[in-house]
């Protein structure tokens, strides 16, 4: 599956996936809260792929969470995204994941719980290889 970093800029994307690449580990490129909402599935699209153009080597997926916009979230399955995190009603769910089983996809909760988020990281590149080795950092 591989590790969930939170990414919020193009910047940061690439940092995590040169992490990724030089420890040969793979990620999962995730969206902060509710970015599917607010941003839109098309800005994370861009962002990842992006940031995989930059590093064609790394291994990783995309996570785009939608929060509890259901029509976010059907705009991020229909733009291929294979993760995506959903936290609405149980009866707009349930339609979602059965369109994302239909598209190879996945309806997410509670996604980055244990996830690097690199919000306030001064150095990305350092905090996700810290992050990926299994380090610790002060």
């Amino acid at each position: 599956m591989g590790e969930r970093i939170i990414v919020h800029s193009l910047d940061q994307a690439r940092a995590a996936l040169a992490a990724a690449a030089s420890l040969e580990r793979k990620v999962v490129l995730a969206s902060a809260p509710d970015a599917g909402a607010y941003a839109g599935a098309a800005w994370f699209k861009s962002l990842v792929e992006q940031a995989k153009s930059a590093y064609p080597g790394a291994d990783a997926e995309a996570a785009l969470d939608c929060g509890d916009a259901a029509g976010a979230a059907l705009a991020a399955l229909r733009m291929g995204f294979k993760r995506v995190g959903f936290s609405g009603t149980a009866q707009a769910r349930a339609a979602l994941e059965d369109l994302a089983r239909a598209l190879g996809a996945a309806i997410e909760t509670g996604g980055n719980d244990a996830a690097l988020d690199l919000r306030d990281k001064k150095n990305a590149e350092a905090s996700c290889r810290a992050y990926l080795a299994g380090e610790t950092l002060a």
